[in-house]
């Protein structure tokens, strides 16, 4: 008799469980870390060509030392950032990474338009290849930003919705961080098109 009890509230408990959301939110969590891992993987792509850019770069332009300082120290800070599973629980920690990435991209987009002054290193076969892959990595990194957007999109919304919701605050779930736009006036602005020749 106490078999058939433990049984039926074994599985009593298993259905309010998996009707409850928690299945649903372990789920989503996992995808989480699955997309930041990807979005990890693509800055710490991006960090790595970092210092071949600048010294292709440095042969060629060496007076711009300005711009290869600067875009070595934004490489710095995002080496500094000690990103642990707890950035995404922590909104906070979470904002400096995404400033100190912004502000690497940033720099690098200033070093890119440095070049654009030197015949010489444009043509270079090692430049150009350096500068397809990052852009390659800038595409990769957009793409896993996206998937990373989705899937704390659809997290935050199984945690705020009823009745996921009680299990989500029975369990300790939270609403994680998710990238946001740097600068909404910046995006806002028509884009310059130069039909140059390069």
């Amino acid at each position: 008799m106490h078999a058939f009890i433990l049984a039926v509230v074994l599985t009593l408990s298993a259905t309010l469980l998996s009707g409850c959301g928690y299945n649903t939110l372990q789920a989503q969590d996992e995808a989480i870390k699955a997309g930041w891992a990807e979005v990890l993987n693509q800055y710490q792509r991006r960090a790595d060509l970092v210092p071949n850019l600048v010294n292709t770069v440095k042969g060629y332009a060496a007076h711009e030392a300005r711009v290869l300082e600067e875009v070595t120290q934004a490489r710095a800070r995002v080496g500094q950032i000690a990103v642990t599973a707890d950035v995404l629980n922590d909104p906070a920690a979470f904002e400096r990474f995404q400033a100190a990435q912004g502000q690497l991209g940033s720099a690098l987009s200033r070093l890119l338009a440095v070049a654009e002054n030197y015949p010489q290193l444009k043509a270079d076969a090692g430049f150009r290849d350096l500068q397809a892959q990052l852009e390659g990595t800038e595409n990769r990194i957009a793409v896993a930003r996206n998937r990373y957007i989705a899937a704390v999109r659809d997290y935050n919304v199984t945690v705020r919705s009823f009745p996921s919701n009680l299990t989500a605050k029975l369990f300790g779930h939270q609403t994680k961080p998710s990238f946001a736009v740097e600068n909404e006036q910046a995006i806002s602005a028509p884009p310059t098109v130069d039909f140059g020749t390069r």
